[in-house]
């Protein structure tokens, strides 16, 4: 028997319906009941389009506002106590709260920040992290998630429950309380599972998958204990369980995966292929095995011969039952590609976005059942037809003359072996980049971006649309430019940025510049709540036919004689931030990337400019999971940052920016990367990634987030005092800066000019605290 499936659908909507009513229900435009609305609409959308595509049920409990995780926290009634929360405010306000802090009150005068974000394991997807103590109770709380599945079964469809399975709950949360053990709570979480499992099955739920993706990671042996608790207490139950994994193979892990007592085994077909065979035969017969051939998180077009192939080889050794569906959720690519505007039609032919990959499942599902048919039909006509028009296609970009370019390759080949290293080690180059800055103790400065206003992208999209010419663009970002450069001098800012009032997006605004990139126009996906990234397609060999940030910087520089950083996104980034083209490793794509990015750097400081940032956040997140592997990753992603930085003169401060992921264990890497200054998001871990920094000894300067941009919450002077404080308990106090968490792109201007004035009162008060000692 072959059935089709997805483990999750983007939740966003076709044309980001839901980021639309996410940010009005937030501005007061609408009420709770009008959000709602919005929700069982996209959520009636998306099933209908799984019935459509003739899938074998519609999947239920992907879907959230902000966050899948966060709604577990509500699920099963773990907020943490911290918030105050009565119990008689509206579950959907405690919701958002604890995604995005809360103000001040007479009952809490300093608020409440909101839970820690970070990377959902190595995506550019943010979750919300559970905080757990021994104090944490679980009460299930199942109220909408039965509503979401009422909905579905009035269709009328057959739903499938995903949910995130209880051990890599606990796993992915944390806990501030010293010797506490998070897996001291799993009997308790799991009675409440145990609920919920017996709730769906009596509304005639058949299969609950539950999501347990540390199985592909290296883990203690309590965790693979727990694992089993789990499992053998939950089969217990009427309700057959899928166990899902995925990013990766499961490695010493497979093994125990496939003697959990669950009804079946989801593997990730594309990032752990190699096990299939094996999982096939260890899975006992009467068990199913759900094989993610269809990759949910890359957005080339599936080559369907060689999925066939392989399903084929499953299906004998599974005596003629196999599940098929995408590698993991579809959160992770676009709706859909291919009538997108904004892409040629050589390209939309190579590309597959969510509703795209439905389709691919659809034809799979039908090859393997033709393999059985009798004679041939119409039908089999059809098939044959899309069929070759996918070869076709596959054919069309192996030989395009826009992939390859030679003298992209003549480069590499002759790229020195010093070109990763500065002239001078950093003890060198510090007092020169002192003397030519000035800057005071504690400087203070931004991490690039200023609010993107209405009349920024009003004048954008105008510009997009033909309406506006380019001499008007450039003097309306001009006096957008010039704004934010006074409103810097006016707050007391020591090292400025110029907004990026320009700039649609760190990545995008590079790639739009670059040979090897397209873009989609409506290939958004979601990053965290209404956050929405449309990431670039890197389909070829990458080229900078001119400067792309001097003319921009040198504007703003001419507005102030303060320093002006010349703004860039770094190799890595640019890497893990686009659709990235898989016919070639990935270290050689960042090579490329990195070359570009040091054209640019050498084009900025011949012009002047003293301080360059070279953003890298998404370095940690492309880490392999398995710690294993992460010395060849590591060695050839900090190569390339250093090669886009290596040009710069030792007087040129070159910085770089890390944020939402957890560094502590790769600190040997960072430091490698000799980057003069490294700015870091801190803030909602109460400086707890900082201690990392201290203890290692990070030999250059750092400047720990002191407030977290993601809120609308603005925090007072004293409390950035006191996360400075103790900041300079770990880090030598002439080694710090100030500076928020991350970019500002995403506030408005008067609570990032009210943070901003706490944030440099309190870079002050401590400057007159270290003349008074």
């Amino acid at each position: 028997m072959i059935k089709t499936h997805v483990l999750g659908f983007p939740r966003i909507g076709a044309q980001r319906e839901l980021k639309t009513a996410l940010e009005r229900h937030w501005r007061g435009e609408i009420d709770a009941a009008a959000l709602e609305q919005v929700g069982r609409s996209l959520r009636e959308r998306h099933w209908r389009l799984q019935l459509d595509a003739g899938l074998g049920f519609v999947t239920v409990g992907d879907f959230a506002f902000y966050d899948q995780v966060a709604n577990l926290i509500q699920l099963f009634g773990c907020e943490p106590a911290r918030f105050g929360f009565s119990g008689e405010e509206p579950a959907l306000a405690r919701y958002f709260a604890m995604a995005r802090g809360t103000p001040a009150r007479p009952e809490q005068p300093r608020g409440q920040p909101a839970l820690e974000m970070t990377k959902w394991f190595d995506t550019n997807y943010h979750y919300l992290v559970p905080e757990f103590d021994a104090a944490t109770r679980f009460s299930l709380q199942p109220e909408r998630l039965l509503a979401e599945l009422d909905e579905a079964l009035a269709l009328p469809a057959t739903p499938k429950v995903a949910l995130l399975g209880p051990v890599s709950f606990l796993h992915l949360g944390k806990s501030h309380q010293t010797g506490f053990d998070r897996l001291s709570l799993l009997p308790e979480l799991l009675k409440a599972y145990a609920v919920l499992l017996d709730k769906l099955a009596a509304r005639g739920v058949s299969w609950v998958q539950l999501d347990e993706p540390i199985l592909g990671l290296e883990l203690d042996q309590p965790w693979r204990a727990a694992l089993r608790q789990a499992y053998e207490q939950l089969a217990r139950g009427e309700q057959q369980i899928l166990l899902a994994s995925y990013f990766g193979p499961l490695g010493e892990n497979l093994e125990l995966a496939c003697s959990l007592p669950v009804a079946g085994l989801h593997l990730d077909a594309v990032r752990g292929g190699a096990e299939l065979e094996q999982a096939a035969r260890a899975l006992s017969a009467e068990r199913e095995l759900s094989v993610g051939i269809i990759d949910g998180r890359n957005i080339w077009r599936a080559d369907l011969d060689a999925a066939l192939a392989r399903l084929r080889t499953l299906r004998a050794l599974r005596g003629g039952r196999l599940w098929v569906a995408a590698s993991c959720s579809l959160l992770h690519v676009p709706y859909r590609l291919r009538e997108d505007a904004g892409l040629d039609a050589e390209l939309r032919s190579w590309l597959s976005g969510a509703e795209e990959k439905l389709a691919e499942l659809r034809l799979l599902e039908r090859a393997l059942w033709a393999d059985e048919a009798g004679p041939q039909t119409a039908a089999d006509a059809t098939l044959a037809q899309a069929l070759a028009e996918n070869r076709a296609a596959l054919a069309s970009r192996r030989d395009s003359p826009r992939v390859r370019l030679p003298s992209v390759a003549a480069r590499l080949a002759g790229l020195g072996a010093d070109a990763d290293r500065r002239a001078s080690p950093f003890a060198q180059r510090r007092p020169l980049q002192r003397q030519r800055l000035a800057l005071p103790a504690f400087p203070t400065t931004t991490i690039g971006s200023f609010p993107q206003t209405v009349e920024i992208r009003a004048a954008r999209a105008a510009y997009k649309r033909g309406e506006l010419t380019e001499a008007a663009y450039r003097a309306a970002m001009q006096r957008e430019i010039a704004l934010a450069v006074r409103k810097q001098e006016e707050l007391g800012l020591d090292v400025l940025v110029h907004g990026e009032a320009e700039r649609n997006d760190m990545v995008e605004y590079f790639g739009e510049q670059l040979q090897g990139y397209a873009f989609s126009a409506q290939g958004w996906v979601q990053s965290y709540g209404s956050r929405c990234v449309k990431p670039p397609i890197l389909f070829g060999d990458v080229a900078r036919p001119r400067p792309m940030t001097v003319d921009w910087t040198l504007y703003a520089q001419s507005l102030t004689p303060r320093p002006m950083k010349g703004m860039l996104t770094g190799p890595i980034t640019m890497l893990q931030w686009s659709f990235v083209r898989d016919d070639q490793p990935r270290a050689e794509t960042a090579l490329q990337l990195a070359l570009v990015i040091r054209d640019e750097v050498a084009d900025l400081e011949t012009a002047g400019i003293a301080v360059i940032q070279i953003d890298e956040p998404a370095l940690r997140e492309g880490l392999p999971l398995r710690q294993r592997d992460w010395a060849d990753y590591l060695a050839w992603a900090t190569r390339a940052f250093r090669i886009s930085a290596g040009v710069a003169a030792d007087r040129t401060q070159i910085h770089t920016h890390m944020c939402y992921a957890e560094f502590n264990d790769i600190l040997p890497e960072i430091a490698a990367l000799d980057a003069d200054v490294i700015t870091i998001e801190t803030s909602r871990s109460g400086m707890e990634l900082l201690r990392g920094f201290g203890d290692f000894r990070y030999p250059n300067e750092i400047g720990p987030g002191v407030y977290d941009i993601h809120s609308p919450r603005v925090p007072a002077r004293e409390e950035m005092l006191r996360l400075l404080r103790k900041a300079a308990e770990v880090i030598p106090a002439d080694q710090l800066w100030v500076n928020p968490d991350c970019g500002l792109k995403t506030r408005a201007w008067p609570e990032t000019e009210a943070a901003l004035r706490h944030m440099v009162e309190a870079a002050r008060e401590l400057r007159r605290a270290q003349a008074g000692s």
